[in-house]
């Protein structure tokens, strides 16, 4: 669906400042409101709010582009052209990031039902986050090789600063100082330590004392702290103890109770189900995991999947249900089956309908089809009914067949065309939502079109069939 909005995820380094973060996306928003058409408006937030229901760090922001009203948009663009326009923007303005485009409600929704942000997610289970980090990076080679892939964002766990301080043993028991000392120190120092209490009439607060931020950043600074032995003299850190930044994990993620690392891949121009079956083929053929590693795909390719298995279960049933209401009202398994015998010619002309427009086969076209189902089956009822009551009258097989078909030609007419200018409108809608009332507008105008002319020429033939064989039994 498009919502007339665009987030354009934008994701740097993880030991990035959370100043220089904030300067950067100054500039990304500046950039969009001057150089992407269509733009009304840029809104943006940095790291995390007050609310854990966004947890996001300091190195990524999720803003929100509000678009003008279509008829404002340069001739001949959709929203993913803006789109498109708006990630080459950031690309060129924005050296070294990951941009990844998405809408705000479906990129909450991802979020809240699967946890990822992506159309489909290739989430890599295992132990060691290194080779964790090194399967990531091969999935995304492979799967920038399948056709259709777009924005592969790899989940950054590493790239995070650490200051490591290594205790000296041989060091400390020189100048017998105890581990536990130099511990306290360097606690006190840089994490801060409870030094006093502070009241305030009946309310208290723990005071803690550290060194100013200047200074516990400062390598140089933490190594010149002096600690006092029990000799009196002071020895600096430096001389006992190994002080060194490293690179570390910027976070580690976890699914139950499993370290995991997601691959993001957004899904253009083609469908979702046959891009993963693709990837999934393909990857089992290249990637090699160790044992004890797996894979698990997410996404709105997980959304599908299940709306899909709903839609296996409901299918069956209102076929089922449509079979027995016929047995119902006819009382024959012969005439229902006959006239049930109609869905195929409908969904002929849906299947038809969806290929020359280019659209896939959704879950609003599923729904379309059962719409569609219903309207049909409501045409072969009226033209059999009316014919077995001029049967039941003494007219013969032939002329009843015929006035029939005459008598309920304007009846059938008049239902399935009063269905499908009802939903004309949506094949020519193009505001938020227009994309899933095609599918399903699309669908049903398209199997009306074959199911009434296939319902005035095949079931009178099939009728035949079917009442000689009730003759003869």
């Amino acid at each position: 669906m498009k919502e007339g909005s665009i987030v354009p995820g934008i994701n740097r380094v993880p030991n990035i400042s959370l100043e220089e973060s904030i300067k950067m996306e100054n500039d990304a928003m500046r950039m969009i409101m001057k150089e992407v058409p269509g733009v009304k408006s840029a809104v943006s937030g940095v790291g995390r709010g007050e609310s854990p229901a966004d947890p996001q760090a300091q190195n990524e922001s999720t803003p929100i582009i509000s678009l003008k009203p279509r008829d404002e948009w340069p001739e001949g663009w959709t929203q993913d052209d803006i789109a498109e326009k708006m990630r080459v923007v950031l690309e060129q303005s924005l050296p070294g990031v990951q941009i990844v485009m998405a809408q705000p409600i479906s990129d909450r929704v991802d979020e809240l039902l699967t946890g990822v942000r992506a159309d489909v997610a290739v989430k890599i289970f295992g132990e060691d986050m290194g080779l964790l980090k090194a399967k990531a990076d091969e999935i995304s080679r492979i799967a920038g090789g399948v056709p259709g892939a777009t924005e592969i964002k790899v989940e950054k766990v590493s790239g995070q600063q650490y200051l490591n301080i290594t205790v000296d043993r041989h060091a400390i028991a020189r100048h017998g100082i105890n581990a536990a000392d130099v511990h306290d120190v360097i606690e006190t120092a840089i994490g801060g330590k409870i030094a006093t209490e502070i009241y305030e009439g009946q309310r208290r607060f723990s005071a803690a004392v550290r060194y100013p931020e200047n200074f516990r950043g400062n390598i140089d600074a933490i190594s010149n702290i002096l600690i006092t032995s029990p000799n009196g003299s002071r020895v600096a850190l430096r001389d006992l103890a190994t002080i060194e930044v490293k690179d570390g994990p910027a976070q580690i993620s976890r699914e139950l109770a499993k370290r995991r690392v997601v691959v993001g891949i957004n899904v253009k121009d083609r469908d979702l189900g046959g891009f993963v079956a693709e990837l999934q083929q393909v990857l089992g053929k290249q990637l090699k995991l160790p044992e004890g590693y797996y894979l698990e795909f997410g996404g709105q390719f997980q959304n599908m999947e299940r709306a899909m298995g709903h839609l296996m279960v409901i299918i069956p049933v209102t076929v089922g249900a449509i079979f027995f209401l016929l047995f119902l009202l006819f009382n024959s398994v012969r005439y229902a089956t006959m006239i049930i015998m109609v869905l195929p010619f409908a969904s002929i002309g849906g299947i038809i309908a969806l290929f020359l427009t280019g659209e896939y086969l959704s879950v609003p076209a599923s729904v379309g089809f059962i719409a569609l189902w219903g309207i049909a089956v409501l045409n072969g009822v009226v033209l059999v009914s009316y014919i077995r009551s001029l049967r039941d009258e003494g007219m013969s097989q032939q002329d009843a067949i015929i006035k029939g078909c005459t008598q309920r030609f304007r009846p059938v007419m008049m239902t399935a065309t009063v269905a499908m200018l009802a939903l004309v409108p949506f094949l020519f809608a193009t505001g938020p939502g227009s994309e899933i009332q095609r599918p399903l507008a699309i669908v049903v105008i398209g199997g009306l079109i074959t199911s009434t002319l296939l319902t005035l020429v095949v079931v009178p033939t099939l009728y035949r069939k079917f009442e000689e064989k009730r003759i003869e039994a």
